[in-house]
């Protein structure tokens, strides 16, 4: 059934008391049309989707009907229960819940509430429950339950998880789920939607209110708000708010040289001081935490004019981020430099500019930062886009193109993932013992979920009693036992801790210690086919990020500590490397932004490409740019491929340009990599960029090409995604990160223990050994099945470069070329390229550039 859209203001005298009213007309405010639609909705007894931008007053929106409805009782009692400093307590019970992607947005929603509510005398009691929330809160909580309560996703499947749920939400009237298009794209989304199952049952009469930012499918997002009948599907109504003011963003067209490639924007770094200077206050955001460090440096060590500048990203002490909250909320702050932290950040409405470093991955999530700016409806919110180097320049004017068309390009809802399905099995289990037919119908009325299989179902509900069956031996993997009416109950209160102390999707990422040993003996190709034993110990290097060794196979060189090391093994927390003599490393630390570069704004940068008249609104440094790759090779168009092929010093290069993402880029790069080895063309190695994939070997590959021993058509055939890939993926040690992900959060291994937290050798030593016996004895196990669906769908984009293989298929453009070409110059500056901060890695990078630009402009 679709859902109603409703647009059309309704009148505020009929909807709001006369209290409400004289309160919004003391602030000189009156109730905006979506606000007074949703009051609507919640007399017409119905769940609605709210579509909002940013200052829109989204958050009063989704609590006003609460706020109406808790009102009748008369004011004296608040006077009363004020003035004796007591709490307000009611005999209704749990009204409304509100669930938040952020424990700080909680806190601060409670904070902003709490001024209505006591400027109108309103007997409503409003608490909070986090992480942070202590002990004897929360068990008053569960007896004492206030009228609303504002908490978290992981806290809503830990109070569905206690015997005394039933009681809790009984009462429940309605939840409000904010930030919901952020929720839904990640595991969190699939808990909260079990969870909202859940409570449908214990609360048939709750009704939802989802908040959200303008999304690309609001209809799909309105299907997470209300059950799932069988073999259809059934959405919340959708409301959405008119009036906003258009965003005025540009580009940054910088005075100084615009780099070839990398992403620290340094180069414009007085020209954004200038733009602090210039405002009130300024959001500064990056991609990742490491540039938001270097950036805040090198700005505070420019500020003559001591100007206000704070750091926030979600790494830092957690007082030190409320403090620079709070200085923004009073206006205290000229800039602040953040990260995603402040995506879904406090509602500071005195903030007049946004500046963007770096692209912005995606129209979306750029509007998102985009409305952190004049936090008012009816004015247009201010950015700056500021490129880091020159593809940067494209993303950039394609996504102002977007946001001005107001083309959004949100993912599309997720399919529930069985190892959330399975720690919410056990949820259950720890509650109200269970019959599976009902928890089956039930888990299906969530979106995720409506598609489940009975055979997926009872495949989890087996995992979590016993493991599978290549576990059965094992009694620890036992968790859940059925009684003599065949329901299902926990097996002890042992199991019952562990899950309150682990429950949650979230896996933090791991460093790993790097230590120096001999080669083990027996070869040191690709394939690892050493018989060598590794000896244990060996000089400690440093530490290196896990997702990095993760794409490594044995026999990978790189470059570590300021020497070439070749990749022996990852045992435990330890990757042991020997030296390497060869002249590069194969494989070169992969560095840039931390998000991938949405489909929908990929597609629309092939097609700038590929109209050089839309060049002439770029930057003139980047018309010369595109203007000399025409003369020197070719642009790509929409829907072909380009490869490039080209020696440099004594190797040879193919580059090509599928842009289709880092994550998708590195897939194909590691597969390519293992076709020239088959073809033999000898590769030393790859790197891949958002917009490239470079390869370098010894064979000469335009040779290769020229004479027919290298069929470019077959090398890029889709066929590549199945023995190859899977050939990689057994010798990788990405499957074992992904598989232990998927067994932290199934609940099978406890990273937390009363009193102590495993430490990472222990899980480590856990999860290898349960991952290789089920890949011998049970290869289609639950775990496994959900380790693949994830790496097929994060880690290697999948989907993706299937996509794009099946769209270049007859489109491969070939161009031998007798040097590096202007498009190739920023993959090509990232070989060998170490983690390096602070100015050694621009001045680094900046030589490189100058060498390669000589060659490439001839």
């Amino acid at each position: 059934m679709p859902p109603r859209i409703r647009k059309i203001p309704a009148e505020p005298a009929t909807l709001l008391p006369d209290r409400f009213q004289a309160w919004f007309a003391a602030r000189g405010w009156s109730p905006r049309a979506h606000q007074l639609a949703l009051l609507e909705k919640s007399r017409e007894d119905r769940s609605a989707l709210l579509i909002a931008p940013t200052g829109a007053g989204k958050t009063l929106a989704g609590f006003l009907p609460t706020l109406v409805e808790l009102s009748s009782v008369p004011p004296a009692a608040v006077k009363s229960v004020i003035s004796t400093g007591r709490n307000v307590q009611r005999s209704g019970g749990l009204h409304t819940l509100y669930i938040s992607p952020l424990k700080a947005l909680a806190v601060d929603i409670a904070r902003n509430l709490e001024r209505p509510v006591a400027e109108m005398e309103l007997p409503i009691k409003i608490e909070t429950r986090t992480g942070d929330t202590p002990t004897s809160r929360r068990q008053r909580q569960r007896r004492y339950p206030p009228d609303v309560l504002l908490t978290t996703p992981e806290q809503l499947a830990l109070l569905l998880s206690s015997d005394d749920a039933p009681f809790l939400f009984s009462s429940l009237k309605r939840i409000v789920l904010d930030e919901l298009h952020a929720l839904v794209t990640s595991k969190r989304g699939d808990l909260l939607s079990l969870g909202l199952a859940r409570l449908w049952r214990l609360a048939p009469q709750m009704r939802a209110i989802g908040l959200s930012a303008t999304v690309a499918e609001p209809e799909s997002l309105a299907r997470f708000l209300v059950p799932q009948p069988k073999d259809k599907a059934e959405s919340a109504d959708i409301v959405i708010a008119g009036g906003a003011a258009p965003p005025l963003v540009e580009m940054l067209d910088t005075r100084e040289r615009l780099p070839w490639a990398g992403h620290s924007a340094r180069h414009a770094l007085p020209e954004i001081y200038q733009l602090i200077k210039q405002n009130k206050t300024t959001l500064v955001f990056v991609n990742t935490r490491s540039q938001a460090e270097m950036l805040f440096q090198n700005l505070w060590s420019m500020n003559d004019d001591n100007l206000a500048i704070a750091l926030h990203h979600g790494s830092l002490d957690v007082a030190q981020r409320r403090k620079v909250e709070d200085a923004m909320s009073a206006g205290r702050l000229r800039g602040v430099v953040c990260t995603s932290s402040l995506d879904l950040g406090v509602d500071w409405g005195d903030v007049d500019l946004v500046v963007n470093i770096g692209a912005p991955k995606g129209s979306s999530r750029l509007m998102q930062r985009i409305g952190r700016a004049n936090h008012r409806l009816d004015e247009a919110s201010r950015a700056v886009l500021v490129p880091a180097n020159r593809f940067e320049v494209l993303e950039c004017r394609v996504a102002i193109d977007a946001i001005a068309e107001n083309a959004q390009d949100t993912p599309p809802l997720r399919t529930g993932a069985l190892d959330v399905l399975a720690q919410h099995v056990l949820g259950c289990a720890c509650g109200e013992p269970f019959l599976a037919d009902d928890l089956y119908d039930e888990v299906r009325t969530a979106a995720p979920y409506a598609d489940l299989t009975r055979q997926d179902f009872d495949d989890v509900v087996d995992f979590v009693a016993s493991g599978g069956y290549a576990l059965k031996t094992y009694d620890r993997f036992a968790r859940i036992k059925q009684d003599k009416q065949g329901r299902w109950r926990v097996a002890n209160p042992k199991v019952r801790q562990s899950y309150r102390m682990n429950v949650g999707t979230i896996v933090e990422d791991d460093m790993l210690k790097v230590r120096l040993v001999r080669s083990r003996g027996g070869g040191q190709g690709k394939t690892g086919g050493s018989t060598g034993v590794i000896a244990r110990g060996g000089r400690l290097l440093g530490e290196i990020e896990e997702a990095f060794i993760e794409g490594l196979s044995p026999g990978d060189t790189f470059v570590f500590s300021g020497e070439v090391v070749r990749y022996e093994t990852l045992v435990e927390d330890q990757v042991y490397v020997s030296r390497a003599h060869d002249k590069d490393p194969k494989v070169p630390s992969y560095m840039g932004g931390k998000f991938p570069l949405s489909t929908y704004l990929a597609e629309r940068v092939r097609r700038l490409l590929d109209d050089s008249r839309a060049w002439n609104g770029l930057p003139e440094q980047v018309r010369d740019w595109l203007s000399l790759q025409k003369d020197v090779s070719r642009v790509p168009a929409v829907r072909e491929l380009l490869v490039e092929s080209f020696p440099r010093a004594d190797k040879h290069y193919i580059v090509c340009y599928p842009f289709e993402g880092r994550l998708a880029h590195q897939t194909l790069g590691m597969l390519l990599t293992r076709r020239l080895e088959r073809a033999r063309a000898r590769p030393l190695g790859f790197v891949a960029n958002e917009y490239a994939v470079a390869i370098w070997a010894l064979g000469d590959m335009s040779f290769m090409i020229r004479n027919g021993k290298l069929d470019l058509n077959a090398l890029f055939d889709p066929d590549m995604l199945g023995d190859d890939l899977e050939a990689w993926l057994a010798e990788s040690a990405l499957m074992k990160r992904t598989f232990r992900n998927c067994a932290i959060i199934s609940g099978l291994i406890a990273r937390r223990h009363t009193g102590e937290e495993k430490s990472r050798r222990q899980v480590l030593f856990s999860t290898d050994l349960v991952y290789d016996v089920l890949r011998k004895h049970q290869a289609d196990h639950v775990l496994l099945r959900a380790a693949r669906a994830d790496a097929a769908t994060g880690l290697l984009d999948l989907r993706r470069l299937s996509d794009m293989l099946t769209r270049i298929q007859g489109r491969i453009t070939h161009r031998e070329l007798d040097r590096v070409s202007p498009l190739a110059v920023p993959v090509m500056l990232e070989i060998g390229r170490e983690s390096v901060y602070g100015e050694a890695a621009d001045e680094l990078l900046a030589e490189a550039a100058d060498e390669l630009v000589k060659e490439a402009m001839g």
